[in-house]
């Protein structure tokens, strides 16, 4: 079993690949590979797209790395094999992202990318820090997780998803903010799971064991 981080240059895969590595070990899911080969993309058993920054310059490098777009398209639409979105990688899965120009996603989760914006003016975006879940759906990956677990944020633009039962659990940051989002083989989280403690590193252990 291989489960491969994508390294497109769109932010520090360090501290994932760590918290990946202690996670495969303990639940025994096989090797991590950080990589941006599409041939070994197309052959991983998981696959986990992290992103930091702007929406538009990570969906740009991602495409500009021929075949690994399309490798990771084909993975995960035609073989069905488990996905994770971490962040801007989340917010990839969206229809389409509205951060400085509309910028197609991958379409997997109908919705779209906006700005936060909370209607109490004193808080400061981008929303940084710790900020409680609270699960909206059940789902495998959340097994063990319970609303009022921490989960760490860093991000000024949030998913808004069509089909509520794709939302998987959300925060509050004077107002809605989703913060897991899932269907079929995919599963996306606007925060850093890597960064979140016990509870991340549960959803990541989770993650390695799900069989959709």
């Amino acid at each position: 079993m291989t489960t491969v981080l994508i390294d497109y240059d769109s932010g520090n895969l360090h501290s994932a690949q760590k918290a990946f590595e202690r996670m495969a070990a303990e639940v025994g899911s096989g090797a991590i590979h950080v990589t941006a080969d599409p041939e070994i993309v197309a052959k991983a058993d998981r696959i986990v797209l992290p992103g930091d920054g702007a929406f538009p310059h990570c969906r740009a490098e991602l495409l500009a790395r021929t075949g690994l777009g399309d490798a990771i398209t084909e993975a995960v639409t035609a073989r069905g094999v488990p996905f994770m979105g971490i962040c801007v990688g989340m917010q990839m899965l969206a229809t389409t992202g509205h951060e400085y120009e509309p910028t197609a996603g991958f379409g997997w989760i109908a919705g779209d990318i906006r700005k936060i914006t909370p209607s109490d003016p004193s808080l400061k975006i981008p929303h940084m820090g710790w900020n409680d879940l609270v699960i909206d759906n059940p789902h495998p990956v959340l097994e063990g997780i319970e609303t009022g677990e921490h989960a760490y944020f860093v991000h000024s633009y949030a998913m808004t998803v069509t089909n509520p039962a794709e939302r998987l659990a959300h925060v509050d940051y004077a107002g809605d903010i989703t913060a897991i989002v899932g269907r079929d083989n995919i599963i996306g989280m606007q925060f850093h799971p890597e960064k979140s403690q016990d509870a991340g590193l549960r959803i990541i252990g989770n993650f390695l064991s799900w069989k959709p």
